[in-house]
């Protein structure tokens, strides 16, 4: 017999351990089966073998508890339990015959912190425990008192599947027969005080769409295969445009109730787009499952589930497909900086501080009210490390945009004085969330060869780019956040203040081939009050967007990859509204479409000539012609390949177009305008050279210059004919 301690631990679902009391045990010599069937009116065992009943079960006084000893059995053995509801009756695989979930290995290293891929074991999986279907549960919550798997399939009653704990690593378990894919599911978690927290699981592959946040049964997408193209297309020495975009903003569905377009049809309208605009990848917002629609993705609950918000997660992969079918890759913006205090999600997962910092100087984002993962506990950076893994490795996503990364190496990031904890060393800087972002990077590098990372970083940090064996943190790319801010500024400059922030165009320069770097106009430069970047430039109508086509000609010269925020590619007036679509409407009229226009020629020569991005990250594959010529506010360089062919690029940022204007060139020949930005067919008013040759006329330390026409707020690009 219980006592009436388990007795009443159990039916308040208080029991730790409730795998040593229900199901079949010897006690006593004699083979008994316990089973918690609240709501039953009679239980009674059914061996598999013969179909037949053997026993029925008793219910223990004033309990839902029903025992009985198996008559003539003195061996476990696979049975069923054949319920009586008073309404039906039905035979149900008892949940507490079955065998542990994690082997040994998957132990050891999920308690190591080293299991490379911990969403292959945690989280909730469809599978097969000695030839019963269902679905096998694992969390970690090692500080809970007990947990539960809670469902529509038990009436969300968490003393129906109380699970196992594994003490060696902290982990709960247990295989709940006849689950589907579809099946709703939560994790009932009680913590050491008694209190009952009600979590979505940290690694479900589906979430339901919000404001419901229950995890939802789905089978983990198969591995997606390598291929050279992609490792190709990755790589430093390749052409890399990104594209970036809100999946919930990009445009709507008019006509139904101003919807989202679900991933079916992004991959039918957006993939052909970038294309069509020469494009070389995409990059998302966040897609991982987030509750409100206002953080963009940037506070996700769901690091291992694609948004619901736009198809299920099979669709999710297709539209991966239907890019790289194209030949577009696809970059995810990935968030592993912090998480937001919803409660539902990671916050006190387990009643305890489990995944951020207890202390709010080490564990609150005070700039976004959340929270910050304790990367230094190694449970929490095997949770990320496997997720970043898992995007690339399940989705064939080519590479992570790491969100914040500035926030993560300083642990003074936005804090006055007193508000932050200094390092074991009294240094300012985060050493575990370094030594995270290195493993990251070395992982992601080392299983998939052909991804990239790049990190969105804004200080001086040393080796952002630089490989991790050099002390460097590892990332492909960084951000280059001091470029957008000094050309962004020089560019609101009215022209004829222009010659006075010279150095703003110039400076970058300095310090372009010390990072792998990205030239980024992203989302965060036309929110919060900043405007367009068409509506920074300067002057009338006419001088506006001649201004944005020189900018974007400089850009697309400059050494760096490229990024450009979706509707910024049609120059439109208005900030970015995530709750509505793009401005399409204004390409119907021509400076807007001619801005589209310049776009897809600006990628097309990008793309087409080595000399624009072979050598983005190499001294050898930058020259300036002239960078100090103040008055006229003009800048001419040029750009090389690795086999030495080459393009000059020369940019006028005023409106006064300068004629006779003397530059020097590497060689003689004739030089032909790849690109014009001024040209009529992009709105501006058709000043130009068409071809040119080279003089034996020393300039600018060179034997032969050329002598042109610079077009008003324009931007030329030569190249010297065959």
């Amino acid at each position: 017999m219980l006592n009436q301690a388990t007795l009443a631990a159990l039916m308040a679902g208080d029991h730790s351990d409730p795998f040593s009391i229900l199901g079949m045990h010897q006690v006593d010599g004699k083979l008994t089966v316990r089973a918690l069937m609240p709501g039953a009116v009679n239980v009674a065992l059914v061996e598999i073998k013969t179909d037949r009943q053997l026993v029925s079960l008793e219910r223990i006084e004033g309990s839902d508890i029903f025992t009985a000893v198996v008559p003539r059995r003195k061996n476990p053995f696979p049975y069923r339990l054949r319920i009586d509801w008073g309404s039906h009756q039905q035979e149900l695989e008892d949940p507490y015959r079955f065998p542990p979930i994690l082997g040994e290995m998957d132990v050891w290293l999920l308690a190591e912190g080293t299991h490379i891929r911990p969403y292959e074991k945690l989280g909730a999986h469809l599978t097969e425990m000695e030839g019963v279907s269902g679905v096998s549960f694992a969390v970690w919550a090692p500080n809970a008192r007990r947990v539960s798997v809670v469902g529509s399939f038990n009436n969300w009653d968490g003393r129906r599947h109380m699970m196992r704990l594994r003490r060696e690593c902290g982990i709960w378990e247990i295989f709940v027969p006849h689950l589907a894919a579809g099946d709703l599911y939560k994790l009932e978690i009680k913590g050491q005080d008694g209190s009952l927290h009600l979590k979505a699981d940290p690694f479900a592959f589906r979430s339901e769409l919000r404001p419901n946040t229950a995890s939802v049964v789905q089978p983990i997408a198969p591995v997606y295969p390598s291929t050279p193209e992609r490792r190709q297309a990755n790589s430093l020495q390749s052409p890399i445009s990104v594209y970036e975009v809100h999946l919930g903003s990009w445009r709507l569905v008019p006509d139904d109730g101003c919807r989202w377009l679900t991933y079916r049809e992004l991959a039918e309208q957006l993939i052909p787009y970038v294309k069509d605009l020469g494009f070389t990848h995409i990059e998302l917002l966040p897609v991982s499952e987030h509750p409100f629609d206002g953080s963009w993705g940037y506070q996700p609950t769901g690091m291992y589930a694609p948004t619901s918000r736009f198809g299920t997660p099979d669709e999710f992969r297709q539209f991966v497909e239907t890019a790289h079918a194209n030949g577009i890759g696809v970059l995810l913006d990935w968030v592993p900086g912090h998480f937001p205090t919803d409660a539902h999600g990671l916050a006190r997962f387990d009643g305890t501080h489990l995944y951020e910092h207890s202390d709010p100087r080490e564990g609150f984002h005070q700039d976004w009210n959340t929270l910050i993962y304790n990367y230094g506990r190694k449970e929490v950076a095997n949770y990320l490390i496997g997720n970043g893994l898992y995007w690339i490795e399940r989705f064939g996503i080519d590479g992570l945009r790491v969100d914040a990364v500035a926030s993560m190496l300083y642990r003074d990031y936005s804090r006055k004085e007193g508000e932050w904890i200094p390092n074991q060393y009294g240094g300012r800087e985060n050493l575990e969330a370094i030594e995270f972002l290195r493993r990251v990077n070395g992982i992601v590098h080392t299983q998939r060869s052909e991804a990239t990372t790049m990190a969105e970083e804004s200080t001086s940090f040393p080796g952002v780019s630089r490989p991790v064996e050099q002390g460097g943190l590892g990332f492909s790319f960084k951000w280059n956040m001091g470029w957008m801010h000094d050309t962004l500024k020089y560019m609101q400059e009215d022209p004829v203040h222009r010659r006075y922030h010279h150095d703003q165009m110039t400076f970058g320069l300095v310090y372009a081939f010390s990072e792998n770097f990205i030239l980024p106009l992203s989302h965060d430069e036309v929110v919060h009050g900043k405007g367009s970047i068409l509506s920074r430039m300067p002057g009338d109508e006419w001088q506006r967007f001649a201004n944005l086509r020189a900018y974007y000609g400089f850009m697309w010269g400059h050494p760096g990859k490229k990024l450009l925020f979706m509707g910024s590619e049609f120059g439109q007036y208005a900030e970015w509204n995530a709750n509505s679509s793009l401005d399409w409407h204004l390409l119907e009229y021509p400076v807007h479409s001619g801005v589209q226009r310049l776009i897809r020629d600006l990628n097309a020569v990008y793309r087409h000539f080595p000399a624009l991005h072979q050598l983005d990250s190499e001294p050898r594959g930058f020259e300036w012609i002239s960078h100090d010529d103040r008055d006229n506010s003009v800048f001419s360089f040029i750009r090389r390949a690795d086999d030495g062919d080459f393009i000059v690029v020369v940019s006028n940022f005023t409106p006064v177009p300068r004629h006779a204007y003397r530059i020097g060139v590497p060689q003689e020949g004739n030089y032909r305008e790849i690109i014009n930005t001024d040209n009529n067919v992009y709105g501006g008013s058709g000043v130009g050279n068409g071809m040119l040759r080279a003089n034996p006329v020393g300039s600018h330390g060179r034997s032969w210059s050329l002598e042109m026409t610079i077009p008003p707020l324009a931007t030329i690009m030569l190249k010297l004919e065959p």
